[in-house]
């Protein structure tokens, strides 16, 4: 774990700029998602004190855990929920999160939307999309993606703002996240939840506007 998260933030924040400002004049602002799994609140504090707001978690439990004390002192955070949903945490997982980036099925869908209207919050949502069509991984396969969007929006009344990927590990990044950006294009979405540690540069120069670093700031889990 790093004992500099504050530094290394402010070193990929700037970079995060660099990138924005090159590849879009007009400065298209991307969000750095600090991604703060497997580490304990205190990891996290020096990020919050240093006065980033913008986190994510993969488990439901972790962040039940670890983040409604944050939040009492931090009300402004924004915690984005970047891992797989089961149906039966989706409740919790509306009370927790902020942001959801893992739609991937139309049972989720209904059930997210279903708890968003109990509990009267409509959280801004992305599809992940399978960009590799790996079959270990969530998501919609690419050439479903439009269709689920639609879905997801009409059927299900689900605020989906953007699409969110994984590319496959070991081959260059740049196409998945070309095509993703595609497929955003086509369903009318802003947003572009992709890039990670390895390769934010990259999926900024793709329309990345959300970025998600983990292992850069907070060191090696």
């Amino acid at each position: 774990m790093s004992t500099d998260a504050p530094g290394r933030l402010q070193a990929i924040q700037a970079m995060v700029n660099r990138a924005s400002k090159r590849f879009d004049p007009a400065g298209r602002p991307v969000k750095l998602v600090a991604v703060s799994k497997t580490f304990p609140a205190e990891a996290v504090e020096p990020l919050l004190d240093a006065g980033h707001r913008v986190f994510g978690e993969n488990r439901v439990q972790e962040a039940k855990d670890k983040w409604p004390a944050l939040r009492e002192r931090y009300p402004d955070l924004e915690l984005h929920l970047i891992g797989p949903l089961q149906t039966n945490k989706a409740r919790e997982a509306v009370a927790l999160f902020d942001v959801i980036e893992t739609v991937d099925r139309d049972k989720l869908a209904g059930v997210l939307a279903a708890e968003m209207n109990r509990a009267e919050r409509r959280l801004p949502c992305y599809v992940q999309v399978n960009i590799g069509e790996e079959p270990q991984k969530a998501g919609v396969a690419p050439g479903e993606t439009l269709a689920f969007v639609e879905r997801c929006r009409e059927v299900h009344g689900l605020d989906v703002v953007g699409l969110m990927c994984i590319p496959p590990d070991g081959v260059p990044p740049g196409p998945y996240f070309a095509h993703l950006n595609g497929l955003a294009r086509q369903s009318g979405l802003a947003g572009l939840s992709m890039g990670m540690s390895a390769d934010f540069e990259t999926a900024i120069g793709m329309g990345a506007t959300v970025v998600r670093v983990g292992s850069a700031l907070f060191g090696r889990r």
